[in-house]
């Protein structure tokens, strides 16, 4: 109801139009009165009437040339801003657009003004276009809105691998109303920006190193203290394995089929995927070197003679 009387209220603050009749009897009115004029006086003031509107023609146009090359010193200035303040380059092209339209249009409204028309109508019908535009696309407002916030704070950027929305995947640009995600295994996933800016966000990047975790199991009976040395052997072979913080290994839990070894290390963010694979593939060469063994789940039947 609220945007209902907003428009009622922006229309009945347009001027209304003349009524056919009264726009007729006003052209009667200009005729019968050029009539009454002999040729001379007829001569003398269409002169004038033109002489008037070259006269306001000519200074629109010079405030119109004069207010186009202010607006380009308005632009080549906050451009020179952007730069020095290392405003990213997406954020820099958006701002600057959106800078050049604003002022352009009150150029317009200010040479329409000069031109006698009045504007007041001009404006109120731009405003209750501007609110109807606004009703009918307020999803793509919320996510123009939304790309704007992700371009101002920068929660992720292009190259990060982030989850949000339920999918995840490496940026791969940042537009004004979606992101695109491309995932691992290579699909082009296209998120609205309205939700990526209000809602959980985990960027994998943000911090440059991640830390990678693994739960191994062995048999019960194997010597705990060699699988933690092979454990430690394999982490420290691996040039991409952070040495601080120090790699983590604990026994963790003694579960119904095995010793559970908790593993941890730190590595940076890229080589994150590959430090994990790979651990698992050495560890899986190497406990059966030292008659490690990585158990079944079992169960204990108990027969019960009757």
């Amino acid at each position: 109801m609220s945007i209902l009387n907003s428009l009622l209220t922006l229309w009945a603050q347009t001027p209304e139009m003349p009524a056919p009749e009264e726009v007729a009897q006003t052209w009667q009115q200009k005729l019968s009165s050029l009539s009454s004029l002999s040729l001379e006086q007829f001569v003398e003031q269409a002169i004038d009437a033109i002489l008037h509107g070259l006269v306001k023609i000519a200074i629109a146009l010079a405030i119109f040339f004069i207010g186009k090359w202010i607006i380009n010193r308005i632009h080549n200035f906050v451009a020179k801003a952007f730069v020095r303040r290392n405003v990213e380059l997406s954020l820099r092209t958006f701002l600057l657009s959106l800078i050049r339209i604003i002022l352009m249009l009150i150029l317009i409204v200010i040479v329409i003004g000069v031109l006698g028309i009045n504007t007041s109508s001009f404006l109120a019908i731009f405003a209750s276009a501007g609110l109807a535009i606004g009703m009918a696309l307020s999803g793509t407002l919320q996510n123009f809105a939304g790309g704007v916030m992700i371009l101002l704070f920068k929660p992720y950027k292009v190259g990060d691998f982030i989850e949000a929305q339920g999918y995840s995947g490496t940026v791969k640009e940042i537009q004004i109303f979606n992101t695109i995600l491309n995932t691992p295994d290579n699909k082009t996933i296209i998120i609205p920006n309205g939700g990526l800016s209000t809602g959980s966000l985990n960027n994998y990047s943000k911090e440059g190193r991640r830390r990678v975790d693994w739960t191994i199991g062995i048999a019960y009976g194997d010597d705990f203290d060699t699988a933690r040395m092979v454990i430690l052997q394999l982490l420290a072979a691996d040039k991409r394995v952070l040495t601080e913080p120090a790699p983590f290994v604990a026994l963790s839990s003694l579960a119904d089929s095995a010793i559970e070894i908790t593993v941890r290390a730190w590595a940076a963010a890229e080589d994150y995927w590959g430090v994990y694979f790979d651990f698992n593939e050495q560890v899986y060469k190497q406990f059966e070197k030292y008659n490690l063994h990585f158990p079944y789940p079992q169960v204990d039947v108990h027969m019960v003679d009757q």
